[in-house]
């Protein structure tokens, strides 16, 4: 494996873990800030936000190399989670994490693109596979750590240990990865001109509902295994290393199939997989094992639907291909903020409803997917 890949991938390893662990450790987040958790799951939404602001200031920084701007956005991931690991109140707390999202859209349009010029013939999308797969291999062993330093110590320990990886991951970065060709610049309008047609929209859509419905179930899946299934405290650490290993599995996999048999139907089928398994939840989550069983099918399929829209979102946009790298980052996170907030307005009756909640949005999701893919099947 290339090390410039590595490197990407040590960039959101740590994205992942700072946007993730905030999930895994809401419970002790509200209690020591004096917050109910649907009130702490303002902090989740609060790095989506961010998210979907820095990714479109992205295009004021389209004429400087790709390899500088990714230096830029590791620092500002380094900034904003020492932020939050110092934030003395909810207000706070809420503006670090929201400059903590802010690089996260804009690192994975750069870094798609990146990795696109270092992959070798025919392995396009299993390059931008390995790159995300630093978010992945997050939730596989750093959500599940941050949530047991959290439990043993405090919830600001993996914001700090976030923000001194990021001073790791800015090293890497600079040895490691090359000066690649930078894109043409097509001008500041050119930036928008691929938003004109459909397919940016059917897959951007598709990504902001699909993903939206399963944040109403995941933003919330520490109370769900604790008040509905049963497991102990002490067990969720555990359960957050077999909801990463979920995640790996997914994203690796996805990325070989799609180089095979086309990104679009590989995503057209793993979307239509996540609405089944979220109604599922719904109705087998008070039996513990299926309970855990079904939450790593559902998070290998929330990332075995990732890579396919990174790589479909950089082949519609031509001309925009930075910007529309990072709106599919964009649409995820929207999607993770209402996911987040409608799961919350669910969960105020029974940590169940959530999952409930979020099939019509996954089912959407699926519907939008399933048009793009029978409209563009040949191309994509």
């Amino acid at each position: 494996m290339k090390k410039s890949l590595i490197a990407l991938a040590f960039g959101t390893l740590g994205l992942g873990i700072a946007e993730f662990t905030m999930m895994g450790i809401l419970p002790y987040v509200a209690a020591d800030l004096n917050i109910s958790i649907p009130v702490a799951g303002h902090f989740i939404s609060a790095y989506a936000l961010g998210v979907c602001t820095g990714a479109p200031i992205l295009i004021l920084a389209r004429k400087h190399p790709l390899k500088r701007i990714l230096l830029v956005l590791m620092a500002l991931m380094l900034i904003g989670n020492l932020g939050a690991s110092l934030a003395s109140g909810y207000w706070m707390l809420l503006a670090a994490r929201f400059i903590s999202g802010l690089p996260h859209g804009a690192y994975f349009g750069v870094a798609s693109i990146v990795a696109g010029k270092l992959a070798d013939r025919g392995k396009n999308s299993e390059a931008v596979s390995i790159m995300i797969a630093g978010m992945t291999v997050a939730n596989l062993f750093g959500v599940p750590l941050g949530t047991s330093l959290s439990h043993l110590i405090s919830w600001r320990i993996p914001f700090l240990l976030v923000g001194c990886w990021g001073m790791i991951v800015l090293y890497y970065i600079w040895r490691w990865v090359p000066d690649v060709e930078g894109l043409e610049d097509t001008g500041f309008k050119g930036q928008f001109r691929f938003l004109r047609k459909p397919a940016p929209w059917l897959i951007l859509g598709a990504t902001a509902l699909g993903n939206g419905g399963v944040f109403c179930w995941y933003s919330y899946i520490n109370p769900l295994l604790t008040h509905v299934s049963g497991f102990s405290v002490e067990s969720v650490t555990a359960l957050m290393v077999l909801a990463g290993f979920g995640m790996v599995v997914g994203n690796l996999v996805s990325g070989r199939l799609s180089d095979r048999y086309t990104p679009g139907r590989v995503g057209t089928v793993v979307q239509g997989m996540i609405c089944v398994i979220l109604l599922l939840i719904f109705f087998l989550s008070p039996y513990p094992w299926l309970s855990a069983l079904l939450m790593a099918l559902c998070t290998a399929g929330l990332f075995a639907v990732s890579s396919p829209e990174q790589v479909l979102i950089i082949r519609v946009a031509p001309g925009g291909e930075m910007l529309g790298g990072a709106c599919v980052q964009v649409a995820f996170n929207l999607g993770n903020a209402i996911g987040a907030y409608v799961g919350g307005i669910a969960a105020s009756g029974d940590y169940r409803y959530p999952a409930l909640a979020g099939v019509p949005f996954a089912l959407v999701g699926f519907v939008l997917f399933f048009i793009f893919y029978k409209k563009y099947q040949a191309k994509y």
